[in-house]
């Protein structure tokens, strides 16, 4: 499952025009991503949960969709947290022995096969995927103990006798057993009111690998959450395994440069003047003009530079209710 419904309130007024999901990383939606993923892993059915403009995530879903992959869809007209998302999804998730469950607001890039792995080994209902990164104190981490077992979620929930922490990639990979404890009511937060109580009553039920750094296997996690991270995606692309991103846009018809991401049937005109910027697919830069640092889209330029007092462009304050909001 790949967790999209959020709002996106923190990419506005980019998210006004397409929800977060189906916003263009470097010429394709940023779901094309994950799906891609999931399908070179080998993958043959995912459910992605629909809220904010459903029907253009439902779509872009639907166009990069890899071959030999199903798609089915949960819409939500009122949102159930990250949580109540999986929750109502969980007939379909238990139907796999082991599922996966990820956030649609990042690029990411690891060893599946060997997360399953390290997932059955543990014999924990539960493994969260962390990341060996600076990053964790903007982000929200989550400490496991000695054996791998959760301890401590951000800030607020701490059982003691953590020996490890990671950034919270929100990568998981659960049993059909977790479901057996979800919570009763509908909308929910996954780490607060299903994880977190969950592995005080049980101790080892849900826990996490941390990966990353020397000695450990690699991962590649890249957040899309504001207007800077979504700038530096565009500008600065992860090197991913499984996905020619590049050919796959410019075989849409986008065009990549250093410093411009414009997208397929996009118009530019010779005089206007684009420095480090993104142009959406069909749009009309007016001529002459010129901007720096932004996103042209829905008509308008929209400066993406960090706000005073915040980290720069790779920096970011967390995302879609599995980071620092729901960690802190």
């Amino acid at each position: 499952m790949i967790v999209a419904a959020g709002l996106g309130r923190r990419l506005l007024p980019l998210t006004a025009l397409r929800p977060k999901p189906a916003l263009p990383v470097r010429g394709l939606p940023l779901i094309a991503y994950p799906l891609a993923l999931l399908a070179q892993a080998g993958v043959r059915e995912v459910a992605i949960n629909l809220h904010h403009l459903p029907d253009v995530l439902r779509q872009a879903a639907l166009r990069w969709r890899p071959e030999g992959l199903a798609l089915r869809f949960s819409p939500e007209p009122v949102l159930l947290q990250t949580g109540g998302a999986i929750g109502r999804m969980a007939d379909f998730l238990r139907e796999s022995d082991p599922c996966l469950v990820l956030g649609g607001d990042m690029i990411v890039d690891f060893d599946l096969p060997a997360l399953l792995r390290a997932h059955r080994e543990s014999g924990r209902a539960v493994t969260a995927l962390l990341l060996d990164d600076p990053r964790a104190a903007h982000f929200g981490s989550l400490g496991l103990g000695a054996d791998g077992s959760l301890r401590r979620i951000g800030a607020r929930f701490n059982l003691g006798g953590e020996r490890s922490a990671g950034l919270y990639t929100w990568v998981n990979v659960l049993s059909p057993r977790a479901f057996e404890t979800l919570p009763a009511q509908a909308a929910f937060n996954h780490l607060d009111h299903w994880w977190g109580p969950w592995a005080q009553r049980e101790p080892g039920a849900v826990g996490g690998v941390v990966w990353g750094g020397a000695g450990k296997p690699r991962c590649t996690w890249q957040p899309v959450g504001t207007p800077p991270e979504y700038l530096h995606a565009n500008l600065h692309p992860a090197a991913l395994s499984y996905l020619d991103a590049d050919a796959a846009a410019r075989q849409n018809g986008a065009r990549l440069a250093p410093q411009c991401i414009i997208g397929a049937d996009a118009k530019l005109p010779a005089n206007a003047r684009l420095h480090r910027a993104v142009i959406w697919d069909g749009e009309q830069v007016p001529p002459g003009f010129q901007g720096s640092d932004g996103v042209f889209a829905g008509g308008r330029f929209h400066p993406c530079l960090p706000a005073p007092g915040t980290r720069g462009e790779s920096g970011g304050r967390g995302g879609s209710g599995g980071r620092k909001e729901a960690l802190q």
